[in-house]
């Protein structure tokens, strides 16, 4: 190895600076090199070099904003220069693979970058080794292959290292770039991410954050005896779940260190096994700046990002969802801990990814971390005939550029590294319409990232859930490009249900459709029924709770007077809005929650559902509560264990029950040998009765009924199989434990009065 004439050493002082590794993340101290006339020494190799013609002198910046044309300096001069500086020898490096790596001849950097003109790496030491910020700037001729720019260091550390990019080039706006060399970006390949410790520390909310890694760690052990559960996609049921919500409150009765946490969903386990779900999935639990909207005054300042769709890198989990503020390095471990012990219990992990937009917001109140300094033109859609402003199809102020080669590549590397460096068995794609754009925002009709990740062999057994639209109006359910191995959330089925259950009109026909599968949206080419992600209640909406008790959405705690969050909610207060003391409708609305519940899990799919709706948690009519760290998002235990013998018992025993009857969970679409619609009113808009029965083949028939009309229905009940007889295992117009009899309750005669706003299933048994 020798000296790299390529590379240009630029020292700053270690003024301001304090690196134990992350005091100076935690201050806005930066420090910047600029030209003066005063010599400071270069060292290559072991030489001390001073380079004739070039004076150097340290400045102290002190950063109180991010953005650069806000920044307020304060300069000082250094009182005298560092009488040690690290030595380290440099080649060019390899330009792949792109990020941080290991290579034999020391530590490898590389970036893509199309049309920067200047790259500087810059690199935080332990302060053992050196106090301050070291920038290696990197020649054009000797360390750019194509439009990667790569150096390699021989010597460094191989953990305990912070690094980031100065990134210049052209300025012209109107021609689609963003290049600010005064702001530290992050590498979007960076495996880890270093910021703040403490999830919504207020102290450090402009705290930066910047790529590190770890390649001192041995590989983590994921046992002897450690399997995949590669559970059936038909057998599917889903859990949809906050990491930091579901441990957060004081009443999981976890340590305050664990609260929140991976470690802390370990914990929790039992629970998600009593409930009886098979898979989880997570929300984003990649890296995003929980404090974002406080960067500066605005109307949502008082909130803090807790659902996390602001992701900030594709590749580093969420190092805040560590114990005992763990960060970077623990989060991993601590990742990959929680995923063994997950499929160890045989409870499948899907993670929610947000491919379609990042953190960095929009042209008018930029948050620039990473993609926008780096290349704005290649990363992001913009508008070219209109001063290349950043097109919003994701609703958060830009669109990636997802079909884009570079950036097409750099989210299958993404998917892949989440399945071979953690195992995670599925993702579901936000807003995954944008997915489907070209770089000018036109739908395309075979998308090229969509088709990649269908074909992706590394990805072949992972599950790929679509969110078949965005906020630009693509809405794609039921045809979303899908290569036979795309999954949607079927958002015809969680409008139509919820519809037919509160009693809107001239649903029947619907309702059966949804129960049945949606053959019409899903039955093309080899598509399946569990290719329809069926959901009631999500997120980002009423909770079930809040959908049988409030009319409208009541988001004034958001800032944004009421003008967030779907209207359209197709929700019944069952006749007074928000909480009551009323018995009657209290009553009702626990009827209607076990109604919707029912509904859920004897549909044909796959059925998800939302933490915290097993014991009827509120967000007071919240139904965009992305900002609230709170008692609002965060799973109340006290609340379960108070409603483990009557809500939470329906809700486990409805589950459990679609697991042990391979009848509600078909492989392929049911055909008219397999069920029997008893229906002869069909277009009748005022009926609100269906009534039908699902043949398993083997003479363990299911009978079902649901009542959506305010009175009582008289219906007739079939004849049973041959030697068999009908149990009542559900009517949700009793109360517990009679709601649900697993093993059924004798008896039915050929008639059975069907309470108002209640369903009832009964099971053929011998």
């Amino acid at each position: 190895m020798t000296a790299s004439p390529a590379v240009a050493i630029l020292q700053s002082s270690s003024t301001n600076f304090n690196s134990s590794f992350y005091t100076s993340l935690y201050s806005s101290s930066l420090l910047r090199l600029h030209s003066s006339r005063r010599p400071l020494p270069e060292v290559f190799g072991q030489k001390s070099i001073s380079k004739a013609g070039e004076r150097y002198n340290i400045r102290a910046a002190k950063v109180y904003s991010l953005r650069a044309e806000e920044q307020r300096v304060i300069q000082e001069e250094a009182p005298q220069m560092l009488d040690t500086f690290p030595s380290f020898e440099f080649s060019p490096g390899l330009a792949h693979p792109l990020g941080v790596s290991e290579v034999e001849s020391g530590i490898n950097f590389a970036i893509f970058s199309q049309h920067a003109s200047a790259v500087t790496l810059c690199i935080i030491l332990p302060k053992s080794i050196h106090d301050g910020v070291i920038e290696l700037a990197l020649d054009p001729q000797k360390n750019r292959t194509g439009n990667i720019w790569h150096i390699c260091i021989k010597e460094l550390p191989q953990g305990d290292v912070l690094y980031g990019y100065r990134i210049d080039g052209p300025r012209n706006w109107h021609e689609g770039h963003r290049f600010d060399n005064s702001i530290i970006l992050i590498d979007p390949y960076a495996k880890l991410i270093e910021g703040r410790r403490a999830f919504g520390d207020n102290s450090s909310k402009m705290c930066r954050f910047l790529g590190t890694y770890d390649f001192n760690s041995l590989p983590f052990d994921w046992g002897e005896n450690y399997k995949l559960p590669n559970i059936l996609e038909n057998d599917l049921v889903i859990y949809e779940i906050n990491v930091r919500a579901f441990t957060a409150d004081e009443t999981s009765g976890l340590d305050l260190n664990q609260r929140g946490s991976y470690l802390g969903l370990i914990e929790k386990i039992p629970h998600l096994l009593e409930l009886g779900v098979n898979a989880v999935e997570l929300l984003p639990v990649f890296e995003f700046d929980e404090l974002e909207f406080q960067r500066r005054p605005n109307p949502r300042d008082h909130m803090i990002n807790t659902w996390g769709y602001s992701t900030m890198n594709f590749f580093a989990p969420m190092s805040r969802y560590a114990s005992c503020g763990g960060g970077p390095v623990g989060a991993s471990r601590e990742f990959k801990e929680m995923v063994k012990a997950l499929h160890g219990a045989g409870i499948e992990v899907i993670l929610d990814v947000v491919y379609n937009h990042t953190n960095e917001a929009d042209d008018e109140n930029p948050y620039t971390t990473s993609f926008r300094g780096i290349d704005n033109k290649v990363y992001y859609m913009m508008d070219l005939n209109n001063n290349a402003q950043l097109v919003n199809f994701s609703g958060c102020g830009n669109t990636f550029n997802c079909n884009h080669p570079v950036v097409m590549e750099l989210i299958l590397e993404s998917l892949r590294h989440w399945v071979t460096e953690y195992h995670v068995d599925g993702f579901r794609f936000d807003l995954a319409s944008v997915l489907c754009r070209g770089a000018d925002g036109t739908p395309i009709n075979a998308p090229p990232l969509v088709k990649a990740i269908a074909k992706d062999s590394v990805l072949s057994r992972c599950k790929i859930i679509a969110e078949p639209w965005d906020c630009g109006g693509l809405y794609l359910v039921g045809k979303f490009p899908n290569w036979d191995r795309w999954a949607e959330w079927n958002g015809k089925y969680r409008d139509d249900i919820r519809r037919f259950i509160k009693g809107d009109a001239g649903m029947k026909g619907n309702f059966a459709t949804r129960i049945a599968g949606s053959a019409d949206l899903y039955r093309v080419n080899k598509r399946k029924p569990y290719h329809s992600v069926n959901f009631v209640i999500a997120h980002d909406g009423f909770t079930l709770y809040d959908l049988v008790s409030y009319n409208s959405k009541h988001n004034d705690a958001n800032g944004e007077g009421g003008n967030d969050g779907c209207n359209d909610n197709f929700s019944w207060n069952c006749g007074i809005e928000g909480e009551t003391s009323d018995a009657n409708i209290n009553a009702l609305r626990s009827q209607q929650m076990k109604n919707f519940h029912l509904a859920l899990m004897v549909s044909q799919g796959t059925p998800m559902m939302l933490m915290g709706d097993e014991y009827g948690h509120t967000r007071y009519g919240n139904n965009n509560s992305y900002g609230h760290d709170t008692a609002i998002n965060n799973f109340q235990w006290g609340q379960l264990e108070a409603r483990k013998n009557d809500h939470f018992r329906f809700f486990s025993k409805m589950i459990k029950f679609r697991l042990s009857h391979s009848v509600l969970r078909k492989e392929n679409f049911i055909d008219k040998s397999e069920v029997t619609w008893l229906e002869d009113n069909w277009f009748n808009e005022e009926s609100r009765f269906l009534a039908f029965m699902l043949h398993d083949g083997n003479g363990g028939d299911i009978y079902l009924a649901f009542n959506a009309h305010h009175f009582s229905v008289k219906t007739a009940i079939p004849s049973p199989p041959r030697n068999r007889s009908w149990y009542r295992v559900v009517d949700t117009n009793l109360k517990s434990p009679d709601d649900f009899i697993t093993e059924g309750v004798a008896g039915i005669s050929e008639t059975y009065n069907v309470a108002p706003y209640s369903a009832i299933l009964l099971e053929a048994k011998q």
